[in-house]
């Protein structure tokens, strides 16, 4: 909470700063614009996960590459909503970091996937349980 007041009145600063540089009609075309990227992210961010989710099968993103592409994603998407400078341009550097982690795992080349053991039988072990008992009777 405590630094909640000083980003507002950051936001409020810049906000009316760019206001005044490129006047108010541009300004809510601003303010428009950035809230229908940002609410256009958040409809897209289902198909985003999926293909993160698709990168860390192949190996190509580890666990933690993935939560913090997949946290800064809605982040991005949330802050762009948020009517205001300062947050349209926090927004636009996380989605930039999680374009960075895109990029890094689309050039790095494929890690085996250790996490499954098919076709490795080293910690099974197979029983099979044959009861013997013929002495009992069937009630009717």
């Amino acid at each position: 909470m405590v630094l909640l007041i000083p980003f507002l009145l950051l936001e409020l600063y810049f906000s009316l700063e760019m206001g005044e540089r490129i006047g108010f009609l541009w300004s809510v075309v601003w303010i428009l614009s950035s809230m229908t990227f940002g609410i256009a992210l958040l409809r897209n961010s289902p198909h985003a996960i999926v293909e993160n989710l698709q990168a860390v099968q192949r190996g190509k993103l580890n666990f933690k590459r993935f939560q913090d592409a997949s946290m800064y994603y809605f982040v991005g998407a949330l802050l762009l909503i948020v009517p205001g400078v300062l947050s349209d341009f926090l927004g636009l550097i996380a989605l930039s970091y999680t374009a960075y982690l895109q990029f890094l795992a689309k050039i790095t080349p494929e890690q085996p996937n250790f996490t499954s053991h098919k076709g490795e039988e080293d910690d099974v072990i197979d029983v099979e349980i044959i009861d013997e008992r013929s002495d009992y009777k069937r009630c009717s």
